[in-house]
């Protein structure tokens, strides 16, 4: 009895495991141990767990279109990634996070290479965090092979600029046309002695869905006439609320826009003819520019019935008035030819009278 107990609970175990969201029960790969001791054990990641991040892209997509762009945080649009630029409370920005989560080990950070290409691979994989601590001049205390960073000495300020990767592909088996963030570079612009801009330094490349089920838990203030943070970062990138340029595209000769539009005048108009490109072929899946249904066609047919009719009124309205017109000259004329002969024959019997008078008086 015991042994058929024990076999049914195995038995609904499995068919709950099996019922719950596939999404749910997946974990991420940088789920890895502390930052800076790569032999510990590792730790099942417990966000991937508890956040059901949206649907990843279709490697199969019938269409697909990447662009990358360039956000400034000087723009409103952008500020709730930049603010507050040090931690407040349980609030801070979009670099103290994600900067947080690659010192302890959770998502992992990729080199940004001299082409500026992504690359996932595991050899670009940033291992040395020490490295990278001392190439950018980041302060940090390390304590039993453990690496700590205040929160005063995170280069949070300095970082005002992001690379983004976007994906605009159509999904085939949902019939959906989705634009999605790929990946995420930060930028330090920081100036030197002399107050002058440095040139912008690219940090490294993070994957969006490793980033996904922690930004879920980031909240942001995405207006200045409601201070209520009603949304996440995660749904900041989802909804598309960021306003970045384009300064390259994903094309057979994997050029920059800067390598073939020579003038500020030429890269605007470039940039405006890509998203019009991508304007129009969304347009062209959903046929937005034709009759959406038939109930629109018959409305045109019934407008152009009535144009017609009231053509066909109006030159039978003209085709009276001429008739009319017609007729009415012909009775003028008439009436004055009658006339003209009832002078003549009263004139005729006037000179008759005449003449019969003067020969009574001879």
């Amino acid at each position: 009895m015991k042994r058929l107990i024990l076999i049914s609970i195995v038995a609904l175990l499995s068919l709950a495991a099996q019922a719950q969201p596939t999404k749910r029960r997946t974990t991420t790969s940088s789920a890895v141990a502390q930052a800076g001791n790569p032999k510990a054990k590792q730790t099942v990641d417990r966000a991937s767990l508890l956040f059901p991040t949206g649907d990843e892209m279709p490697s199969d997509v019938v269409w697909k279109r990447d662009i990358y762009r360039q956000l400034d945080l000087d723009l409103d649009k952008n500020a709730p990634l930049y603010y507050p630029v040090e931690p407040i409370g349980t609030q801070c920005n979009l670099f103290t996070f994600i900067f947080r989560l690659f010192l302890t080990g959770r998502v992992a950070a990729y080199n940004y290479k001299l082409d500026g290409n992504e690359s996932f691979d595991d050899k670009d994989k940033i291992t040395d965090v020490k490295e990278l601590l001392d190439r950018y001049y980041i302060y940090y205390e390390e304590e039993d092979g453990k690496l700590t960073v205040a929160d005063n000495d995170v280069p949070s300020a300095y970082v005002k600029r992001y690379y983004i990767k976007e994906s605009s592909y159509l999904d085939q088996r949902t019939g959906t046309y989705n634009t999605k963030v790929t990946a995420l570079c930060p930028i330090m612009l920081e100036s030197d002695d002399f107050g002058d801009s440095a040139s912008p330094k690219p940090l490294f490349w993070m994957k969006y869905d490793d980033l996904a089920p922690y930004l879920s838990r980031l909240p942001v203030m995405a207006s200045n006439y409601n201070n209520v943070t009603n949304m996440t970062a995660d749904d900041y990138f989802q909804m598309n609320h960021y306003e970045g340029k384009i300064y390259k595209t994903s094309n057979l000769q994997g050029q920059v826009l800067a390598d073939y539009c020579k003038t500020e005048e030429a890269m605007t108009e470039e940039q405006k003819k890509i998203e019009q490109q991508l304007t129009d072929f969304e347009q062209h899946i959903w046929s937005t520019q034709v009759a959406a249904d038939s109930l629109d066609s018959v409305a045109v047919d019934e407008q152009s019935a009535k144009q017609k009719r009231k053509k066909a009124s109006a030159s039978t309205d003209d085709a009276s008035s001429k008739s009319s017109s017609l007729s009415s000259t012909r009775r003028s004329s008439g009436s004055s030819s009658g006339s003209r002969k009832s002078k003549s024959s009263s004139s005729s019997k006037s000179s008759a009278v005449t003449a019969s008078a003067r020969r009574t008086r001879r």
